[in-house]
């Protein structure tokens, strides 16, 4: 942006010496900079927020989203740059997020951060329950001010169930309502789709065009480029920490908008695609699983994957896709069926004895069963081969740091050091070190459950790329995704899964039609 362009948005955004807003805008983030230890987080970047906005901040992992939001919420305390709010005369500094809901900022997280064993009403209301004259909680005042929160925003629930007695797309909104009630002026939502499916995800939506009608402003993080054209009316994109501009979601088509988040031009991943042509029929065996389940989550089934083949697993939420595959893994121990390894009949009892077998699993809960915040990325990356070793032979240093330095370079790890604490990373970045923990262990199968959930287009097509790589070397994998087009993009052939059971496999002619229709009404061309 020109010396020029600059002094007229700011004249467009402020008025007089005090810093007073013009009347349609609530927040102005201006020349924001942030260093963390050997990486420039943010680098001069803009931010403008308009009342009724939903307003896409958007960027591939580490771009710096996440830490303009905490610079705005007063978790990070940023270095350079300033911060307006409507109705506050002068910059702002939040130094808690307690502050920021005071100046009328709030967050809603992709993890809702609210008590389950309370009822919707006392979440709605903690820390600012109303009162009797004698000081205790006025429990009638509360359930009659939740109810009709609840009315206004069109949410039909029961103030006094338990919050955990419902979805978590209702807890979701439910989060955003007590945002609201405080007399929000900026909702941040931060990743709030990933865990929904498609009718909840259209609930939420509802919920964020009414808040907009309202004049609410709205930041919409988010890496689903649908749901940005769905619901949003402006996009901030930013790479490597700087502002790469604003745009109206009219004027950024969507292949415009993948080439600004990566900084070069981007053909809608067309240039992945598995090779079609492959017969693995007669193909070496690697993985035979036969009438294998697990009592309450998946249903006896058949599975058989040869040596360089790339298996998808397809369904709905809740249909058995990672429960099939943990059954395989012995994450969950069969009982029924017999699994054969390289020909051979093996029981697997516990994780490790898959490891042993020359299986690996990434989960699809990176936070809760991938990644050890409080390690470092060296650490995270040896973490499976030292547990196949055992505790008694450990790596030596010389070996962690050059398996380290290989996967970071190999996956375009984007860390300050191989001894920075995982936990510092992005989402993406994180993903990638578990992807690194498991090729040091060289394994002849993998499963992938949900490896590209929340992360940017960009590592989602590294990742897409080194799965049909690693296929190409022979490796056998699993790859279980909630996006179709990515699966047909890598897969050679899908089960279908519904209602915990295997109900099909699609081997030929592998499209979006046939694949939803297989789900739909569990056809099989097996």
């Amino acid at each position: 942006m020109s010396d020029f362009e600059e002094e007229a948005l700011s004249l467009l955004l402020f008025n007089g010496k005090d810093g007073i807003m013009e009347n349609n805008v609530v927040l102005t983030m201006r020349g924001i900079s942030m260093t963390f230890p050997g990486v420039k987080a943010l680098d001069n970047v803009d931010f403008t927020l308009r009342k009724g906005e939903i307003h896409a901040l958007m960027g591939e992992n580490g771009a710096g989203k996440s830490t303009l939001i905490k610079c705005l919420t007063g978790i990070n305390a940023f270095e350079a740059g300033e911060i307006h709010v409507d109705g506050i005369n002068g910059p702002v500094v939040n130094h808690s997020t307690l502050d920021a809901q005071k100046k009328g900022i709030s967050t809603v997280y992709q993890e809702v951060n609210l008590c389950g064993n309370l009822s919707v009403a006392e979440n709605l209301f903690i820390g600012r329950e109303p009162r009797t004259k004698i000081g205790t909680i006025d429990w009638k005042a509360m359930v009659k001010r939740s109810q009709k929160i609840m009315a206004d925003l069109d949410m039909p629930v029961d103030v006094n169930q338990n919050l955990e007695e419902y979805s978590l797309a209702l807890q979701q909104m439910i989060a955003i309502a007590r945002a609201v009630d405080m007399d929000c002026k900026v909702l941040i939502l931060d990743e709030p789709t990933s865990s929904l499916d498609d009718n909840e995800v259209e609930k939420l939506f509802k919920l964020m065009r009414q808040l907009r009608d309202k004049g609410v402003g709205i930041i919409f993080v988010t890496h689903f480029l649908e749901q940005v054209y769905a619901v949003c009316d402006r996009i901030t994109v930013l790479r490597n920490g700087t502002l790469v501009g604003e745009y109206p979601i009219a004027d950024l088509p969507r292949v415009k908008l993948v080439a600004a988040m990566m900084g070069k031009d981007f053909d809608d991943l067309a240039a992945i695609k598995t090779d079609e042509t492959t017969d693995f029929s007669h193909a070496e065996v690697l993985i035979e699983a036969k009438g294998l389940s697990h009592k309450g989550t998946i249903k006896p089934f058949d599975l058989t994957i040869h040596k360089g083949e790339v298996v998808g697993l397809t369904g709905l939420l809740g249909s058995g896709r990672s429960e099939l595959a943990r059954v395989i893994y012995g994450a969950d121990r069969n009982q029924t069926g017999t699994l054969k390894v390289n020909g051979k009949e093996v029981n697997i009892k516990a994780p490790i004895d898959a490891m042993n077998l020359g299986m690996g699993l990434l989960p699809d809960d990176r936070k809760a069963e991938g990644i050890i915040g409080d390690l470092s990325v060296r650490e995270n990356i040896i973490l499976a081969l030292q547990a196949k070793r055992g505790m008694f032979k450990l790596i030596p240093m010389r070996e962690q740091i050059a398996l380290a330095d290989k996967y970071i370079e190999m996956l375009q790890v984007k860390t300050a050091s191989r001894e920075t604490l995982i936990k510092q990373l992005s989402g993406g970045n994180q993903q990638k070190v578990i992807l690194g923990r498991w090729l040091a262990t060289d394994p002849d199968f993998l499963i992938l459950d949900e490896p590209t959930r929340g992360i940017d287009v960009g590592t989602k097509t590294e990742i897409q790329k080194l799965v049909l790589k690693l296929a190409k070397e022979g490796k056998s994998l699993i790859f279980i995704s909630s996006e179709i087009e990515e699966m047909l993009r890598t897969c050679s052939k899908m089960g279908v899964l519904r209602d915990g059971a295997k109900v099909g496999e699609i081997t030929e002619n592998l499209t979006q039609e046939t694949v939803m229709n297989a789900i739909a009404g569990g056809g099989s061309n097996e």
